[in-house]
């Protein structure tokens, strides 16, 4: 829950800046990092993860700001809602540089677990140039469900030529994500429904629209008496396949057997 991750941040980007602190010979806040990357099951809660971070770096500086010191000996400060809401005010500027770019894909894919920080990582080398990232810190907040969490910091080589060539192997994910096809809420619905009642069913064939997979794609050709299921894979170069006949002769590999895990 949103509690749980305000509570690992606090002790994972606390943990942090002792750390780097006693490494660099001095104290460590935010401006440390170029970018912060977070976890990221709902764009708002990274809102508020960064807001967080800011609240953290208040309480261990001596700046005064009056509409903010009611904040500072709050107990119990992660479900304190006005306390949330005014940081997130006051370090919407600053959201808006380091951490809102790299939002591109959660914004578009959603919750992905344990991939979602990684997402935010490649969204900020796909929003940004690479002369925007090369040679820049970057700070990253993981969370496992309230098991385990960590903050850690990388800073991207100052080789432009090397983020230039990184960058430009990225640069096909916003055509990527733009080609997904919409579908109607009650076609969505149907889709999950076959999902449900096909669930772990024997001797079967899906019946999912084949000919709208991606290029390259893996899909299950059938599933046997067994469980055992048999894959196959569309085309690179040509146009989807629209039969299931067309579909396995157009295959770039060979339809195979998985066992059923």
């Amino acid at each position: 829950c949103a509690s749980d991750l305000s509570s690992g941040i606090n002790a994972e980007y606390g943990g942090y800046k002792e750390k780097a602190a006693r490494k660099e010979g001095k104290a460590i806040d935010s401006s440390h990092f170029d970018y912060l990357t977070f976890h990221s099951p709902y764009c708002k809660l990274v809102r508020k993860s960064f807001a967080r971070i800011i609240y953290q770096d208040y309480l261990a500086s001596d700046n005064i700001i009056n509409h903010l010191e009611p904040y500072r000996n709050v107990q119990h400060d992660y479900l304190n809602r006005d306390l949330e809401k005014a940081f997130i005010a006051e370090s919407k500027e600053r959201f808006e540089g380091m951490t809102a770019p790299s939002l591109l894909i959660p914004r578009n894919v959603g919750n992905m677990y344990t991939a979602t920080l990684y997402s935010c990582i490649v969204s900020l080398f796909v929003s940004k140039s690479p002369e925007d990232v090369v040679g820049r810190r970057i700070g990253a907040f993981s969370y496992g469900s309230g098991l385990a969490s960590s903050f850690f910091s990388f800073s991207v080589t100052p080789d432009l030529e090397r983020v230039r060539r990184f960058c430009s192997s990225l640069s096909g994910i916003p055509a990527f994500l733009n080609s997904r096809i919409k579908v109607p809420p009650q076609d969505f619905e149907k889709l999950m429904k076959d999902r449900e009642v096909n669930h772990h069913k024997p001797n079967r064939q899906p019946s999912f629209p084949f000919n709208k997979l991606g290029h390259g794609t893996y899909y299950i050709v059938r599933v046997d008496e067994e469980h055992r299921r048999t894959y196959a894979r569309t085309s690179f170069f040509e146009p989807q396949p629209r039969s299931d006949k067309d579909r396995l002769l157009q295959s770039d590999c060979a339809p195979h057997y998985c066992p059923h895990m």
